[in-house]
């Protein structure tokens, strides 16, 4: 990786020791940026704090379920102890607990979906906030579903549409000093989402819905983050980017 856009930077990823978090996690470090990383397990961080290092990329591991407030005080917290700023936020967690309807979906689950998927990006970045140096970046990770939500994951695509007007409203809240911005991928066969990609049918079902008859990658997805979160990105705040292959979005 030959551009260092992030030589000097910090930057927190959520839900990164594997998938599209790793992937950004990774393009951040590999051009220059301090990244620390998060996820449930203790085994996960480590791992996955191992393959950067191997890279020679600078990585802290910190264990955080996004929806315990004490572990999301102790990512925020840990990062400026150490690295004494923050420029780069992501805000990566998601889950999709249920396959079924909108009024299917039991409160429980609505609580979970909302909670993670909204609630606790907001409640992160208000730890982070006093901490985010002039011309910090924050990106939000929405979703193609986000758009038209699918049928078998219509309240997970709500929550993602949510994610479009909050960059909206943190992007004037948060202006000038730090911009905010949003990346709604298109189908990436990651683990977490094993359920449509694994079934080879679905697959090609998914493939043929975009214009390059291909699904993402990882590496697609942290492209467009880490050139949202650079200074290439300088005049755009409140902007969703869209990377799904040319799948339906918006005019």
């Amino acid at each position: 990786m030959e551009a260092k856009r992030f030589a000097g930077k910090v930057a927190i990823v959520t839900a990164s020791t594997q998938g599209i978090g790793f992937g950004i996690a990774e393009r951040l470090g590999l051009e220059g940026a301090a990244v620390v990383i998060s996820s449930r397990k203790q085994k996960n961080v480590d791992e996955a704090v191992e393959k950067l290092r191997a890279k020679g990329i600078e990585a802290l591991g910190l264990v955080c379920h996004v929806s315990n407030k004490e572990q999301r005080k102790n990512l925020i917290e840990r990062t400026v102890q150490k690295y004494g700023k923050i420029d780069v936020l992501v805000s990566n967690a998601a889950a999709n607990p249920t396959a079924n309807g909108i009024l299917e979906t039991s409160e429980s689950v609505l609580d979970k979906l909302w909670d993670i998927n909204v609630k606790v990006g907001i409640l992160i970045l208000q730890e982070a906030a006093p901490h985010l140096s002039k011309g910090s970046s924050v990106v939000l990770i929405s979703s193609i579903a986000g758009y038209h939500p699918h049928a078998s994951m219509a309240m997970y695509g709500v929550t993602k549409t949510a994610l479009l007007g909050l960059t909206k409203g943190l992007a004037a809240e948060l202006a000038p000093d730090t911009r905010v911005n949003c990346v709604a991928p298109g189908f990436v066969p990651t683990h977490f989402a094993e359920s449509l990609t694994r079934d080879e049918g679905i697959k090609k079902e998914l493939e043929s819905k975009t214009l390059l008859n291909r699904l993402g990658t990882t590496q697609d997805m942290a492209a467009a983050v880490a050139f949202l979160a650079s200074d290439d990105a300088s005049y755009m705040t409140g902007e969703t980017l869209v990377v799904a292959g040319g799948m339906p979005s918006r005019l």
